[in-house]
């Protein structure tokens, strides 16, 4: 690949590239005078959506289509959210950013709500950031004291003010309306749509809900341009005229069994084996990738087989998986169980599902109940059929669910069946050597029984929290 110049973890490694002083040595904060100065929000808004821009946080839905939605002539208020919930197993790319460059993100805000006409912003931080929560709110202040938010911003007509929200550690919350009940002080069940948020978000005002990643973005277009950024990534697949191609530099956290965990600042369309290899320093003690996940685990598997797969929004859906997601890679080795890999899945989204919607609340938990049988080694072939009906019976496509946490849930069971169905047929076979083509239906196992009661009485509200 080509020389890429880092723009996004440019400071990171700085001393106190968290502050202020250092962000305006780097040239922080001239972008937005210029911009103040010169441009109209909605030549921001066009310029934004001419760069085909897309979100970094596990849609890529096109962010200056997103901004035009916002009812034109709206009196006011509009509001901002940013999403740095991070909640998808396997990600922390919003991490390192926030606490190492947090005010590169505050001026992608200030620009974001300055094209939108937005009033006041909300970032949404999941509770388990410490670090990042100390330096935003320290930022926030620092741009409070030198003008960069409140009124009259650098003397001109807009005015802005930060709140930084902090969740709870739910995984729903990822999900705008989630995010946007949560912020209200409500349970975070997401939202049937329409009204989509655009028209009726945040205190039932139009809102625009971006991810952070996707906010600094905003930054690096109006600073370099549009040509700049449209010379990294990959271009629209000229087979498929929906796809719009996928532009720009991207984050990515690799995790797993590799060498050089961490994150890594790249053009989209990498592959996944550059990554592994270059990046990460090859897998861990000399051994060989088995599976993996290309960005976080609502996306699937990718096997060993399908490593030249390149990380842009179109290139994991080529190869089974849901999309690229948030980017976090996990690399799992030849020694992994893939049996242990489709349990925690299944474990993980049974217990972050809301329960609203009945496919996904039964889904996830009969999925899960599944794996427990058969990690117990209570397994029967025929499990695995019922796994792949549960995965193509629960997700958002059919219309049957309000938010997409199904479909994450299912593309777990559904890649590592497609590509690992052997091994977990073989599982089964050696633990449960007697039973294993028994069709039967068979007994829930004890604790599971004692989870259905306590779950039962949650949702009957004796344990109810909001």
């Amino acid at each position: 690949m080509p020389t890429f110049e880092p723009v996004l973890l440019a400071n990171v490694g700085k001393p106190d590239s968290h502050t202020l002083k250092v962000y305006e040595a780097a040239g922080g904060y001239q972008t937005l005078r210029r911009v103040l100065q010169e441009m109209a929000p909605k030549e921001v808004v066009d310029r934004i959506r001419a760069s085909q821009l897309r979100g970094r946080g596990g849609a890529g839905f096109p962010t200056g289509l997103k901004w035009s939605f916002l009812p034109k002539d709206d009196p006011g208020p509009i509001y901002l959210c940013a999403n740095a919930d991070e909640s998808e197993p396997g990600t922390f790319c919003n991490r390192v950013q926030m606490e190492h460059d947090p005010h590169q993100i505050l001026e992608g805000i200030i620009l974001a709500c300055y094209a939108t006409g937005a009033s006041a912003a909300y970032i949404y931080l999941r509770y388990e950031y410490p670090l990042a929560y100390e330096r935003l709110q320290q930022a926030v202040e620092e741009c409070y004291r030198a003008g960069y938010l409140g009124r009259n911003i650098l003397g001109s007509d807009m005015s802005l003010d930060i709140y930084i929200h902090r969740g709870a550690g739910a995984y729903i919350c990822g999900e705008e309306t989630g995010l946007i009940e949560s912020i209200e002080g409500h349970r975070a069940w997401p939202r049937t749509k329409p009204p989509f948020p655009a028209v009726k978000g945040l205190f039932q005002r139009p809102t625009v809900v971006n991810n952070v990643e996707t906010l600094a973005c905003v930054k690096h277009i109006l600073e370099r341009g549009i040509e700049w950024f449209q010379s990294i990534g990959t271009p629209p697949d000229p087979s498929d005229p929906r796809d719009p191609g996928s532009f720009g530099p991207k984050v990515f956290s690799i995790s797993g069994h590799v060498n050089r965990p961490g994150c890594v600042e790249l053009p989209l369309g990498v592959p996944v084996r550059e990554l592994i290899e270059q990046h990460a320093g090859g897998v861990w003690k000399g051994r060989k990738v088995k599976a993996v996940v290309p960005g976080g685990l609502s996306t699937g598997v990718l096997s060993a087989h399908e490593l030249d797969t390149p990380l842009d929004f179109s290139g994991p859906c080529k190869a089974g998986c849901l999309g690229l997601g948030t980017g976090g890679v996990i690399v799992l080795d030849e020694t992994y169980s893939m049996v242990d890999f489709l349990h925690n899945s299944c474990r993980f989204f049974a217990h972050e599902s809301c329960g609203q919607c009945t496919p996904c609340r039964e889904g996830t938990a009969w999925a899960y109940r599944i794996m427990q049988r058969i990690k117990a080694g209570r397994g029967r072939l025929v499990d695995l059929d019922l796994l792949e009906e549960i995965g193509n019976s629960i997700g958002i496509i059919p219309g049957s669910t309000i938010c997409g946490l199904a479909d994450g849930a299912a593309w777990p069971i559904k890649t590592t069946l497609a590509k690992f169905r052997d091994e977990l047929e073989d599982y089964i076979r050696r633990t449960n050597p007697l039973g294993c083509r028994n069709p039967a239906p068979v007994e829930a196992l004890p604790e599971w029984r004692e989870h259905q009661s306590i779950t039962g009485r949650k949702l009957l509200g004796a344990e109810a929290t909001i």
